[in-house]
């Protein structure tokens, strides 16, 4: 079991910057492929960004590209989501995830979910 906390959510303009975090607990967290979700109000969850085990790979939705970076830092267990030039529709609750395989695009794809943190971004 791993248990995620997520953190850095608020309230910002258009075009500024927030830097998510992700604590991790439970099983060997270097084992896992992680990922950032979001989901706005009436709308599905959607795929943001992911991270491979090692850090080797990353991958991005393509309305986040170039804008997004994800990271992690195995040693303190903890995943990150550095959001610049945030837009208006980037507004929404944002999810971290874990998966013990390869993680992936999908929802189904990762096993466990943090809570959420909301990020509103005001034009």
């Amino acid at each position: 079991q791993v248990q995620l906390v997520e953190s850095g959510g608020g309230l910002v303009q258009a075009g500024g910057s927030l830097r998510l975090s992700c604590a991790a607990s439970g099983r060997t967290f270097s084992r896992y492929a992680m990922g950032w979700f979001r989901q706005a109000p009436g709308k599905e969850r959607e795929f943001v960004a992911a991270i491979n085990w090692s850090g080797s790979r990353t991958y991005y939705a393509d309305s986040v590209k170039g804008r997004f970076t994800i990271s992690r830092d195995t040693a303190n267990e903890m995943a990150y989501l550095q959001m610049n030039s945030l837009k208006p529709e980037d507004t929404a609750v944002y999810y971290c995830a874990a998966d013990r395989t390869y993680g992936g695009y999908d929802v189904e794809d990762y096993d466990f979910w943090g809570q959420g943190t909301q990020v509103t971004v005001s034009s």
